[in-house]
Order: structure tokens, then C-alpha cells, then sequence
């Protein structure tokens, strides 16, 4: 197995392998604009496309209803050769080219730890799925989508009574992930006040990664950041659907902001139209076009974090921030500030479609829940 698979398959396949490396790169493609979708989206039909061509040997025409389900099967325990037990590119730079790496595999799991499929990556599963067997029967190279065929999908799929559970950082964590920041950018002011501007913006303006990095469909500079008429500053994005919006911006932002600017030799705050891009290359010029670029970032200061809490004896914490990600960061920021300031202003500020996905990050209700349960005896 290799990141090549895919890329080489049009060379290397028969024709109906080629045939449907075009299908899903053409699928892909209306997806350029918005980077998340887009790489979520490839994974999934990458790791399905290696099932049908090398395990099945079918071609995407042959699948039916029964072929998904084997699909599934196999997607919650693949063979050991096709787990990865460390987190490593897709393809490496040797000798000035750009090449597979042999060490990368479709799916990943702690070195310690089984392999397992979670209920949200199921369900994204089936919807990529569906998704793209509803475009290949759009573009009549298909009769019928199979996955809709699936009719007792809750055999792989459960429902669930009440929320999700929302991942986030305790506040000890954050704490000490701050704080790790900070030191990074007092030792090492070149490369990580960068970091100490990331983490900040991540948390308190609740950005996605995707609004960090340059695309094609937005380019984030400093002269985003803007003031109004009262004097009040606000950080103007494009999100999730291609949706703009603008953020409120805090006083702890402002300053974290003029910190920043000021490492770069810029002038305290933005000026209007300024164009200089908001996350900086270290290398050349320009901003930061890869969402990969910033979860590194984040992930080291969170490895850092995480080696700190382990010195000062907090275990627990420790691994459980091991086990974080990029976007626990926004989750963290929307369920402080939904203590403190009404639902429908962080609702605006995170681009939520509704109050309904904002009431997610209330979690009083379940504490109180709790609460009532924990002094309960077992014995009269």
C-alpha cells in the first residue's frame, strides 16, 4: 500500500479502473473551493476505491447493495498491513521529487491500541458514499445508487438518545496548552509567536483551520481584521459553505493581535485594505496554504503541552490531550464563551446555521442530570 495508489492508477489499472479514477477525480474536483469537504471527501472514496479495485477486483459499475456491506465490514477491521501506527505524510520529498511514503497507510490507530471505526466516521462514511453514487447516476454512468439500496443500515449505523458529546479541553488542559505557547514564542520568537497567534485565534474567534490557510476561494489578510464606526473590531472570514461572516473580536484578541504584528515589524494594528497575509510562510513569501502546515503546528505545541502535564504528575489530563485535535480548539472556545454571553451572539460568531447546533455546547442540563444522580443509593 502507498499514498500513490490512486495517482498511479490510471497508468497502471485496466480500463475500468482508470475509468473510474476519472469518475471520482471529476467528482472531487467540484470540491476545490472548499479544502475540508475536499479532503475528507477524497479520503473516503480513496479508501473505498483501494477495497474495490485491490481487495474486491470489482470496478465502481459492478457494485451492489451486498459488495458496501462487505465494504463496511472491512472498513471496521482492516488487515494490520493497511493500518498505520504513526501519524506520517502522504508523500515525501527525495532527491528534489515529490514520492509516495512507503511508511503511510490508509487507516491509523495509537501504536498501543486496536483499530476502530467510530460511529461519525461510519456515518461520513455512508454519506460520501451516497453522495458520490447520487453524482455518477446524475451523470447517467450509473443506473442506481446502491447505498440507498443499504435498507437496515441501523445494523451498522446506531442512534443516539440525546447530544453528542462535545471534544473539547478542560480548562486545566487549556491552560497549560496556553501557556506552553507562550513560553514556545519567548524561546523561540521567529517561529513561534506564529504558533502563540494560531492557538489564540483558534480559541477565541472559534476559526476553523480552513480559515486560517490561503485558497481559491479566500485569501485571510490582516486587513481583515476591522474597525467600525464605534470603534469596535471585527474579523471578517469565509466559512463553511462558502459562507462570510464576521467575528467579534475581544479585547484579549486586539492584544494577542498588536503581539503578533509587532514580531513581524508591522505597525501595532492592521490599516484598512492591508493585504498582508494573516499566517505567515517562514520560508518565503505569502501566507499559509496548506491545512496540514497549521495542525502541525498546533499538534506540537499540544505535544509540548501534553509532556508538561505528564512532568507535573496530571496523567489523566495528559492523555486525554493526546488524544486532541485541531478542532477541539473552537469547540472549547464556543462552550466557555456560551457560559458568559447569550446563545444567539456566539451562534453569529461561529457561523452556526441555527441556535440548535450553538445549544450543543450547553451542557448545564447535563451536570445538573448528574448532579441528581450522584448521592443516589443502591441499598434502602
Amino acid at each position: 500500500m502507498s499514498a500513490a495508489v490512486l495517482a498511479s492508477c490510471k497508468n497502471t489499472l485496466p480500463d475500468s479502473a482508470a475509468a473510474d479514477y476519472r469518475s471520482a477525480s471529476e467528482f472531487l474536483y467540484s470540491y476545490r473551493g472548499s479544502p475540508d469537504t475536499f479532503t475528507a471527501y477524497r479520503r473516503e472514496l480513496e479508501h473505498f476505491l483501494q477495497w474495490t479495485w485491490l481487495v474486491a477486483g470489482l470496478s465502481l459499475c459492478d457494485v451492489q447493495r451486498e459488495h458496501l456491506e462487505s465494504y463496511v465490514e472491512f472498513s471496521r477491521q482492516p488487515p494490520d498491513a493497511w493500518i498505520g501506527r504513526k501519524q506520517v505524510p502522504r508523500f515525501i520529498e527525495r532527491q528534489g521529487e515529490r514520492v509516495a511514503n512507503p511508511d503511510w497507510r490508509p487507516y491509523q490507530a495509537p501504536a498501543d491500541q486496536p483499530y476502530a471505526l467510530s460511529q461519525s466516521a461510519l456515518q461520513a462514511m455512508f454519506a460520501v458514499l451516497s453522495s458520490f453514487f447520487n453524482y455518477l447516476v446524475q451523470e447517467n454512468q450509473l443506473p442506481a445508487n446502491p447505498v440507498a439500496r443499504i435498507r437496515q443500515k441501523g445494523k451498522f449505523l446506531r442512534k443516539r438518545q440525546g447530544q453528542d458529546k462535545i471534544r473539547r479541553l478542560s480548562q486545566i488542559q487549556w491552560d497549560v496548552v496556553i501557556e506552553t505557547a507562550e513560553a514556545m514564542a519567548v524561546e523561540d520568537p521567529d517561529t513561534h509567536e506564529r504558533t502563540l497567534f494560531i492557538m489564540t485565534a483558534l480559541f477565541a474567534m472559534y476559526l476553523r483551520i480552513s480559515e486560517l490557510v490561503e485558497t481559491e476561494r479566500w485569501i485571510p489578510q490582516m486587513g481583515h481584521f476591522q474597525r467600525d464606526l464605534e470603534g469596535n473590531w471585527w474579523f471578517l472570514t469565509v466559512g463553511k459553505g462558502n459562507k462570510e461572516r464576521e467575528v467579534s473580536v475581544s479585547n484579549a484578541m486586539l492584544h494577542a493581535l498588536r503581539r503578533y504584528r509587532e514580531s513581524r515589524d508591522l505597525s501595532a494594528m492592521p490599516s484598512p485594505g492591508e493585504a498582508t497575509p494573516l499566517i505567515h510562510k517562514t520560508r518565503g513569501k505569502g501566507g499559509i496554504t496548506s491545512t496540514r502546515q497549521i495542525r502541525s503546528i498546533v499538534q506540537k505545541c499540544f505535544s509540548q503541552a501534553e509532556a508538561k502535564l505528564r512532568s507535573e504528575g496530571s496523567i489523566e489530563e495528559a492523555e486525554r490531550l493526546a488524544t486532541a485535535t485541531v478542532h477541539w480548539l473552537r469547540h472549547t472556545g464556543i462552550s466557555e464563551d456560551v457560559k458568559h454571553r447569550p446563545r444567539e451572539h456566539v451562534r453569529d460568531d461561529a457561523g452556526h446555521g441555527s441556535s440548535a447546533i450553538t445549544d450543543r455546547y450547553i451542557d448545564v442540563e447535563r451536570a445538573e442530570r448528574h448532579a441528581s444522580a450522584r448521592n443516589k443509593p443502591v441499598t434502602k
